[in-house]
C-alpha cells in the first residue's frame, strides 16, 4: 500500500543507549530509541527506518553511509541495535528514524540526532595525570590551567578523566551545567571519563583553559589511593577534514594553584564533613586576565596503578530543584536555624552580609530539629534526649574574603538537610540570599499517581520524591548523608518502584558496572557498590547483581546488563554454591570488604541478629551438619533466566 505522509505524528526523544545525543559512549554496537506523538486518536507503529551517517548535512540530504536499516516491519521502538558498517573508537556519528502506523501513514523524518563512541580499548585516553604539587599549597581541591592557541574552530571534544571530581572552564566560562561529575566507579579498579562538547567555547587564537579538581571519593580513606590529592588526564581533540586531530593533553607544561576550597572528611561512614572555603584563595572569575594575576606553579606528573580508564555511560548530575527557606529563627545562642520547608540532597548556598577579612562562618546540617531547635541528626536520636545536640558530621567552615562578595556554595561535597544552622554570623540573613539545591542524575519522571485518597497521594509523592534525593552520581544509596553506600538490599527492594517512577537505565549501566567491577577472586561479592569499605548484608545484598539486570530487562526492554554480567551472575552463583550444604546456604566469612553477614535485618525485639540461629539454616553438631527449624525463611539464590523475545 502506498505510504500516507501524515502531519499528525511525530517522532521524538530519540535516545542511543537509553542517553540523549551522548558525546562518548563505551561500545561500538549501539541501540537506538525513540517515541511516537500522533494526534488523532490512536495507532501502533507498524514500521519504522532508521538512517546513520558520518555527516550530518548529508544525511539530512538523505545520504547514509554507515547504515541504512529499510523499512523494517515492527512496531518496537525501544533499543534497535545498530547493524552498519563497523564503528570505532571516537567515531561521530549522526542518526534519524521515520515511522509507518497500521493505517499507512508515515512520520516525516525526525531530527537528526547525534551520538560518539568515546575513547575505547584498544586506545587510552592520551596525556599524563597531572595534581598540584605541594610547593602550590593544599593539592587536594586544585586550580589547573593551561593556554593554547587554535587557528580555526570545527568541533572540538574535551576528555576529561578526573581522579576526584573535577569542573571544566574554557575562556571564562563554565563548560555545561554538570556538577559533581563525574559518576561513582569502583576507583582502584576503574575511572570515568567524562566528554565535553567545547566547540562553543573556543576562540580562534588565544584560549584559557581551567580545571577545577576536588579529591571526592579519591582518598587513601576510602579506595587506597595512591596519591593525596585530585588528578586528571585531559585528552582536547578538534575534527578536520573529517578526521579527529589531537591538539592537547595533559602534562607538565600545565600550571596549578591551591584552591579556597578543601575537603574536611574522611569519607567513611558518618565522617562525610564538608568543605572549608578560604575565599582569598578563590579568583573572582576565569577571565584571562584575572587569572594572570595569580600566582601559578608547574604541575607535577604523578604515575598512578594500571586501571581502566572509560566513558561514562550514565547522565551526568545537575541541579534539578531550586528550594527558599521556608522560615528563618534566631535561637538562645545567637545561632541562626533556616529550614528550607523540606528535605534535600545537594548543594547549600548563601549571599553573606559584609564581613571583615578571616571572619569565620560555620554551617551545620540535619534533617530533623525538635521544638527547642536542637539539631538531631538521624531518626534513630528521635528517641534519645532531644537536649542534647547530636553530631551528624555535616558540617561547611567558609572564611570571608572581607571585599564585600562573600558567598558560599558546596562544590565538591555535598549534605542530606532540611535544616542549616548558621554560627557567628552577626545579622539576620535574608531569605532571598539562600538556596539549598537538589542534585541528581539528569534522568526523567516517567509516571505519575493520583486517586481520591489524600493519604495514598501524599505516600506516594514521598517515595518518589525521597528517590531523587537518593538516586544521584550513578548509584542508589541507603542514606545520602551517613553512610552514602550502594547497598545492593536498598537496590532490590527498591528497583521495581524507582524504574516505573523514573528513566533510570543509564544509572544502572553504571552501577551495575561497579558491581562487576568490585566482584573479588573466586566470584565473591560485597554487599555494597562500589566498595570502598566494608558493609553488612548478606545473599539477598549481593544477589543485586542477578536481580537488577532481570528487572531492568523487565522495565525498560534492555537485556544488555544480562548479556554483559552473566559470566559475573554464573560466578558468584559458585561462589554461594561453596557455601551451601544439602541445598542450604550457610554464611559465608566476613572480609574486609563485607562484614556482618545478615539474615533478617528488621527482626523482633529480643532476637539477636549475629546468632547462628538467625544467620543459618543449617546448624553444625560433632562435624555434621543437620537442618534447623529456627529460621523462619530461607533466601534463596536465584539463578538467572534467559529473556524471552519481546
Amino acid at each position: 500500500n502506498k505510504a500516507i505522509a501524515s502531519n499528525t505524528i511525530t517522532v521524538t526523544d530519540l535516545k542511543c543507549e537509553n542517553i540523549i545525543r551522548p558525546n562518548a559512549i563505551d561500545n561500538t554496537s549501539p541501540h537506538f530509541s525513540w517515541k511516537v506523538k500522533y494526534d488523532g486518536a490512536s495507532m501502533q507503529q507498524k514500521h519504522y527506518e532508521i538512517n546513520v551517517g558520518s555527516d550530518s548535512i548529508a544525511l539530512l540530504n538523505g545520504v547514509a553511509n554507515l547504515w541504512s536499516s529499510n523499512k523494517v516491519e515492527s512496531p518496537t521502538s525501544v533499543m534497535i541495535p545498530y547493524s552498519g558498517s563497523t564503528l570505532s573508537s571516537r567515531s561521530l556519528c549522526y542518526w534519524k528514524v521515520r515511522i509507518w502506523n497500521e493505517k499507512g501513514e508515515v512520520s516525516e523524518w525526525s531530527p537528526i540526532s547525534r551520538f560518539g563512541i568515546g575513547i575505547i580499548s584498544p586506545e587510552v585516553i592520551n596525556g599524563d595525570y597531572i595534581g598540584l604539587s605541594t610547593a602550590g599549597g593544599n593539592i587536594t581541591t586544585p586550580l589547573l590551567r593551561k593556554k593554547f592557541t587554535v587557528d580555526e574552530i570545527s568541533t572540538s571534544f574535551l576528555h576529561v578523566n578526573s581522579l576526584g571530581y573535577h569542573e571544566v572552564y574554557l575562556n571564562g566560562r563554565k563548560v555545561s551545567n554538570d556538577v559533581l561529575s563525574p559518576s561513582v566507579s569502583q576507583l582502584n579498579k576503574r575511572s570515568l571519563i567524562v566528554t565535553y562538547d567545547i566547540t562553543d567555547y573556543l576562540n580562534k587564537g588565544n584560549n584559557d583553559l581551567v580545571i577545577w579538581l576536588g579529591t571526592g571519593w579519591f582518598k587513601k580513606t576510602s579506595f587506597s589511593t595512591a596519591h593525596d590529592g585530585a588528578l586528571v588526564k585531559v585528552q582536547m581533540d578538534m575534527m578536520q577534514d573529517g578526521n579527529w586531530n589531537t591538539i592537547l593533553t595533559s602534562n607538565t607544561s600545565w600550571s596549578g594553584r591551591q584552591s579556597g576550597y578543601k575537603d574536611t572528611g574522611t569519607w567513611m561512614a558518618l565522617q562525610f564533613g564538608g568543605e572549608r572555603v578560604e575565599a582569598k584563595f578563590n579568583p573572582n572569575d576565569f577571565a584571562s586576565t584575572t587569572l594572570d594575576n595569580l600566582s601559578w606553579v608547574p604541575v607535577v606528573k604523578v604515575n598512578m596503578p594500571n586501571h581502566i580508564a572509560t566513558p561514562e555511560m550514565v547522565e551526568p548530575n545537575r541541579i534539578q530543584q531550586t528550594l527558599t527557606p521556608k522560615t528563618i529563627i534566631k535561637l538562645r545562642d545567637g545561632t541562626w536555624v533556616v529550614d528550607m520547608g523540606k528535605s534535600v540532597n545537594g548543594w547549600f548556598q548563601i549571599r553573606l552580609p559584609n564581613l571583615p577579612a578571616n571572619h569565620e562562618v560555620e554551617f551545620e546540617y540535619t534533617d530533623f530539629i525538635d521544638k527547642e531547635g536542637t539539631l538531631i541528626s538521624c531518626s534513630r536520636c528521635l528517641f534519645e534526649d532531644k537536649n542534647t545536640f547530636h553530631d551528624q558530621g555535616q558540617k561547611d567552615i567558609y572564611i570571608a574574603s572581607g571585599n564585600g562578595n562573600d558567598h558560599f556554595s558546596n562544590k565538591f561535597n555535598h549534605h542530606a538537610f532540611r535544616y542549616v544552622k548558621i554560627k557567628n554570623l552577626p545579622v539576620k540573613p535574608l531569605k532571598s540570599d539562600i538556596k539549598a539545591q537538589l542534585i541528581h542524575n539528569n534522568y526523567e519522571q516517567t509516571s505519575t499517581f493520583t486517586c481520591s485518597d489524600p493519604d495514598l497521594n501524599a505516600i506516594h509523592d514521598m517515595v518518589q520524591y525521597t528517590m531523587r534525593c537518593l538516586t544521584f552520581a550513578g548509584y542508589m544509596v541507603d542514606c545520602p548523608h551517613l553512610e552514602r553506600a550502594g547497598y545492593g538490599g536498598d537496590g532490590n527492594s527498591s528497583t521495581e518502584t524507582l524504574q516505573t517512577m523514573y528513566d533510570v537505565a543509564p544509572m544502572y549501566t553504571n552501577w551495575l558496572q561497579a558491581w562487576n567491577d568490585a566482584m573479588r577472586d573466586g566470584g565473591s561479592l560485597p554487599y555494597v557498590a562500589p566498595n570502598p569499605g566494608a558493609g553488612g548484608g548478606g545473599p539477598y545484598w549481593s544477589g543485586f547483581i542477578i536481580m537488577a539486570p532481570w528487572q531492568t530487562y523487565l522495565n525498560y526492554n534492555d537485556p544488555r546488563l544480562i548479556e554483559k554480567y552473566y559470566p559475573a551472575m554464573k560466578q558468584w552463583l559458585s561462589y554461594v554454591e561453596t557455601y551451601t550444604i544439602n541445598g542450604l546456604l550457610t554464611p559465608w566469612p566476613d572480609t574486609e570488604y563485607r562484614n556482618w553477614y545478615l539474615g533478617d535485618w528488621l527482626a523482633p525485639s529480643g532476637v539477636d541478629v549475629n546468632a547462628e540461629s538467625s544467620i543459618s539454616l543449617v546448624r553444625r553438631t560433632r562435624g555434621n551438619a543437620r537442618s534447623s527449624a529456627s529460621y523462619p525463611h530461607c533466601v534463596a539464590a536465584q539463578r538467572p533466566v534467559a529473556p524471552s523475545p519481546p
